[in-house]
C-alpha cells in the first residue's frame, strides 16, 4: 500500500490580496511562512520517503517544511500545478466578479459548466491532476509521500475520488485551508481518501500566538475584494493625495474604497489610504497587494515607506514591513523578492 499525503499549499498573496492566481506566480505571506512552520512541526515525527510538488513559488516553498528538514530532494511536478484560469490570471477577484458574476458564479460552484477564453476546464484539471497523482503512486510502490498541489485542484481530486460529480463538487466537496492535508492510499489499482482537509497544525499554541485574535476569517475562498482604477483626486481630498507617478482607487462595487500612491521604478509606497467607514476590512492590505504587484513588474525586490508615527505602525507591520531607522522619519521596507534557494 502507498500512503499519499496531499497538502495545499500555504497562504500566498493572491490568497490576501484577493487575485486570481492560477499559474501567475506569487509569493508566500508572512501568515503563510507561520504556516509552513506549523507543517514542519507536524510531520517532525512522520516519515516520508519522497515529496514532489507543483512547479509554481508557493508549493514549493511550503514542500520546504517538509524535504528540507528531512534532508530529501524535491521533485517538480507540473501536472500538480493549479487550474490555469486564462484570462483571469493575476487580476483581482473585485474585478472578476464585476465583469463576469454568472462565470465567477460557475468557477466556485458548477464547475461542469465554467469555462473562459485561455483557460483549462476544471475535466482538464482533474484529469491531469489523477493522472500525475496515479503516475507518482505507480513510481513509489509502499512507500510513503508528500505532494504539494493547490486549493482547486486538489478540491477537484478530493471530490472525484469519492464520487462526487463536477457539477456536484461546489455544493458537496469544499476548499481545504492553506496547508489542509488530506491521506490517499494506493492499492496498485486505485486511490482513496481516508481523511481530508485536516488543519490541525494550525490550531496549535504555538500557531496560534502569531494570530491576530480579532483577525477574521473569510467567509469562502472566493470571496471577491477591490477592483482599481486611476481616480479623479478632486473626491480625495480627505486622503491629501500628491503628485506621483501612479495613482489607484480601489473600488468595492462601484464604491470608492482606498487610495494608493507608488512610484513603482523605486519602490516607494507614498500613500495608502482607506475611508475610515472601510477600515478593518482588509481592504488597505488589498491596496498595498497592488504595490508589491507593481513593484516586482518593475524588477524591484524591495518595497518602502516613509512612516512618521502613529497608528499606521500596526498596518505596516500586518503588510510585513519592518523599520530601517531614521530621525524624524522613518523608513519601513518590505522584502517582495523571491527566495533564491527555493
Amino acid at each position: 500500500m502507498t500512503t499519499i499525503y496531499l497538502i495545499r499549499h500555504a497562504e500566498a498573496e493572491g490568497n490576501l490580496y484577493r487575485i486570481a492566481q492560477g499559474q501567475h506566480e506569487s509569493s508566500l505571506t508572512d501568515r503563510g511562512r507561520r504556516q509552513v512552520q506549523a507543517l514542519e512541526r507536524r510531520f517532525a515525527g512522520v516519515r516520508i520517503d519522497a515529496v514532489y510538488a507543483s512547479d509554481l513559488y508557493r508549493t514549493r516553498a511550503t514542500a520546504a517544511a517538509i524535504y528540507k528538514p528531512k534532508g530529501l530532494p524535491l521533485h517538480p511536478a507540473p501536472g500538480l500545478r493549479e487550474i490555469c484560469v486564462g484570462d483571469w490570471e493575476g487580476r483581482t477577484w473585485g474585478d472578476i466578479a464585476r465583469q463576469y458574476p454568472q462565470e465567477m458564479a460557475d468557477f466556485g460552484s458548477r464547475m461542469d459548466r465554467w469555462s473562459i477564453p485561455g483557460a483549462e476546464t476544471p475535466a482538464q484539471v482533474l484529469a491531469r491532476v489523477r493522472g500525475t497523482v496515479e503516475d507518482i503512486a505507480r513510481e513509489n510502490p509502499g512507500r510513503t509521500l508528500a505532494l504539494f498541489s493547490h486549493g482547486y485542484a486538489i478540491r477537484l481530486l478530493l471530490a472525484n475520488l469519492q464520487g462526487i460529480s463536477l457539477r456536484d463538487t461546489g455544493e458537496k466537496s469544499p476548499t481545504g485551508d492553506n496547508t489542509a492535508v488530506s491521506l490517499l492510499e494506493w492499492d496498485g489499482e486505485n486511490l482513496r481518501v481516508v481523511w481530508q482537509n485536516d488543519n490541525s497544525h494550525l490550531k496549535t499554541p504555538e500557531y496560534l500566538a502569531g494570530e491576530k485574535p480579532a483577525r477574521a476569517k473569510r467567509a469562502f475562498a472566493l470571496e471577491p475584494g477591490l477592483w482599481f482604477r486611476v481616480p479623479p483626486l478632486s473626491r480625495w481630498e480627505e486622503a491629501r493625495p500628491i503628485d506621483a507617478p501612479l495613482t489607484l482607487e480601489g473600488c468595492l462595487g462601484e464604491e470608492p474604497v482606498g487610495l494608493l500612491q507608488l512610484d513603482p521604478d523605486s519602490g516607494r509606497v507614498l500613500l495608502v489610504y482607506v475611508r475610515p467607514e472601510f477600515r478593518r476590512r482588509g481592504f488597505g492590505v488589498q491596496l498595498m497587494g497592488q504595490a508589491v504587484l507593481r513593484v516586482r513588474e518593475q524588477g524591484g525586490e524591495t518595497l518602502s515607506a516613509l512612516f512618521s508615527g502613529g497608528e499606521g505602525e500596526e498596518f505596516l507591520r500586518d503588510c510585513g514591513f519592518a523599520p530601517k531607522g531614521g530621525e524624524d522619519r522613518t523608513l519601513w521596507e518590505k522584502y517582495i523578492g523571491f527566495d533564491p534557494d527555493i
